[in-house]
């Protein structure tokens, strides 16, 4: 995707009959066995979209809540918010900081960088008593599985690591990228031209994040299991950027 492509047709289906994922599974594997059971033509620019939570299932980011033992400052914060003390403590550890704690919510901002409540901790389809944690670094998961996949298929592809997230002033969770790999995370049009000529001053389009948030309708929120979607039609150039290069640094943040 550059300032002058253009896209009339894109394409999204979920990888059907996609197996549970469990730890040290190898998800560039399964993603390939998948397409190829598939048995259908795949072509340079190929998108893969896969769910956060097989990418932190595979790299064993399942914890043990009674493994866990809660410090003084997770005791005071689970009294505030109303939460298991032990996952509090779980989300002091995976945040750098603490943005906003209400009743049964805490916004912080994640080791990754990222604004998500609870640090992006999760506990749905999961075993009851353990919580998710995200990946460690989303963009090197992003990185090998793109490598891995483009290797054993013999095209390019891109790599979208989604999540879930809300937004301030809208209700409703919406997909965004984590990780990211071989496609424009953001695309700079600074510089080029609208239909009637004028310079585009300020846009930057958020390819990763409008990618991630297309994937997340099939992907569902529940139990619709379809944790890896197949993007294809989009023109864009590939691309060295990563997820972390959405994220705004606090220089240019309003809001906090």
């Amino acid at each position: 995707m550059s300032a002058s492509n253009q896209n009339e047709h894109v394409s999204l289906i979920a990888l059907q009959d996609f197996p549970l994922v469990h730890s040290r599974d190898d998800i560039g594997s399964l993603i390939v066995e998948g397409i190829v059971a598939v048995n259908q033509p795949v072509h340079d620019g190929l998108v893969i979209v896969i769910a956060q939570k097989i990418i932190s299932k595979a790299e064993g980011r399942a914890v043990r809540l009674a493994s866990v033992t809660a410090g003084n400052e997770a005791l005071l914060l689970a009294e505030k918010s109303g939460k298991d003390a032990r996952l509090v403590e779980l989300i002091l550890s995976e945040s750098r900081e603490i943005i906003r704690q209400s009743d049964n919510l805490i916004i912080t901002e994640t080791n990754l960088g990222i604004i998500m409540a609870n640090a992006g901790i999760d506990q749905s389809n999961i075993d009851e008593g353990y919580a998710l944690l995200l990946p460690e670094d989303p963009d090197d998961s992003a990185r090998i599985i793109g490598k891995q996949v483009s290797e054993a298929l013999g095209i390019e592809v891109g790599i979208v690591i989604a999540d879930s997230v809300g937004r301030p002033w809208r209700k409703g969770v919406v997909g965004i990228a984590i990780g990211a790999y071989g496609i424009p995370a953001v695309l700079d049009l600074k510089g080029s031209v609208d239909l009637n000529g004028r310079e585009l001053q300020a846009t930057e389009v958020g390819v990763a994040d409008s990618i991630a948030a297309a994937a997340t309708l099939l992907m569902g929120q529940g139990s619709e299991g379809n944790p890896v979607i197949l993007l294809s039609g989009l023109s864009y150039d590939p691309s060295t950027t990563v997820a972390s290069d959405i994220l705004r640094g606090k220089d240019s943040d309003l809001f906090r």
